[in-house]
């Protein structure tokens, strides 16, 4: 049986990019590990912040459109993305929130106890404390690596039909139930990150893509061979899965499950070094091929922006 090792990436749509940057770097610490563009639509930035090597399973990217209309967080998307911390750091985050004004409120599932907030532009997210997981060397600010955020603790899926989608995580992407607690059930992959998801038992009401909502969650496969492996179990399952893209820092198929929710399945390989150092990730556009000779159009029609230290 096919056994993803978990989350690989999770695509949000935002606002302004500079907004984005200042709540992603400025304030969680995160590394902006590449800026390149949407490679369906050249004139918007796609952004990828992660840990300090933009490891799979730290990846959150975005499309940021300045002045969309905002979405509807409901059903068919991941309602919470949830990052790890070091245990033994909730009251530090607690305080860097409320140092920039971000409101949260402190809840409990599963025995852990979770900060839940908005970014901005209204993304849900929450912060949890992992044992698992390695440390993420990026000093940013005030946050430095015994504090800083690991990558993803996992997301809380808001699913149209939650017993089909239930079966999708078990059946197709090999998930392992683990629990149930207060009309939400566990599901663990085998990975030590990205690797728990809640999903929501009740049915919910579709939601609206828009700025502050999720456009699809990934998972992992471990190379190009996995990959076209993966490709045609999914296809053996009964869904529709594309062709294989090449999405430059990593191979994509997509399939959408029957609870409406976008899957992608992308390949830890090649990464997001192989056209930037590790020391230079992030600092300068990067096109795909096929953009390069618009280059200078592009960079008249992006917006410009920044990463800025705001402590």
């Amino acid at each position: 049986m096919k056994k993803t090792a978990g989350i690989h990436h999770i695509t949000a749509i935002v606002g302004h990019p500079q907004e984005n940057i200042d709540f992603y770097a400025g304030i969680l610490g995160l590394r902006l590990v590449k800026k390149t563009v949407n490679f369906d639509d050249p004139g918007t930035y796609h952004l990828y912040f992660g840990d300090d090597g933009g490891k799979p399973g730290t990846i959150i990217t975005f499309f940021p459109w300045a002045g969309a209309a905002q979405g509807k967080i409901g059903g068919g998307q991941v309602g919470v993305t949830t990052f790890a911390i070091p245990v033994g750091t909730l009251s530090y985050w607690e305080n860097r929130l409320t140092k920039f004004a971000v409101n949260y409120e402190k809840t409990s599932r599963f025995g852990e106890t979770y900060l839940q907030f908005k970014d901005f532009h209204g993304l849900q997210l929450e912060l949890v404390e992992r044992a698992e997981g390695q440390s993420n060397n990026w000093n940013f600010g005030d946050v430095t690596p015994e504090i800083a955020i690991k990558g993803f603790g996992g997301a809380v899926l808001y699913s149209t039909d939650p017993a089909s989608t239930i079966e999708t995580l078990q059946e197709t992407m090999g998930l392992e139930k683990v629990s149930e607690e207060a009309g939400l059930v566990r599901f663990q992959a085998y990975g030590d990150i990205g690797n728990i998801i809640d999903v929501k038992q009740s049915t919910v009401a579709p939601g609206q893509m828009g700025v502050g909502t999720v456009h699809h969650i990934a998972w992992r496969a471990k190379d190009d061979a996995d990959h076209i492996d993966w490709q045609d179990h999914v296809y053996n399952k009964g869904y529709g899965v594309t062709e294989i893209k090449n999405r430059n820092y990593f191979n994509a198929v997509y399939f959408r499950e029957y609870g409406d929710i976008l899957f992608e399945i992308a390949t830890d390989t090649p990464g997001f070094a192989h056209d930037e150092s590790y020391e230079t990730m992030g600092r300068t556009l990067k096109l795909p091929p096929q953009y390069e000779n618009a280059r200078d159009q592009l960079m008249n029609t992006l917006i410009p922006i920044e990463v800025k230290e705001l402590d």
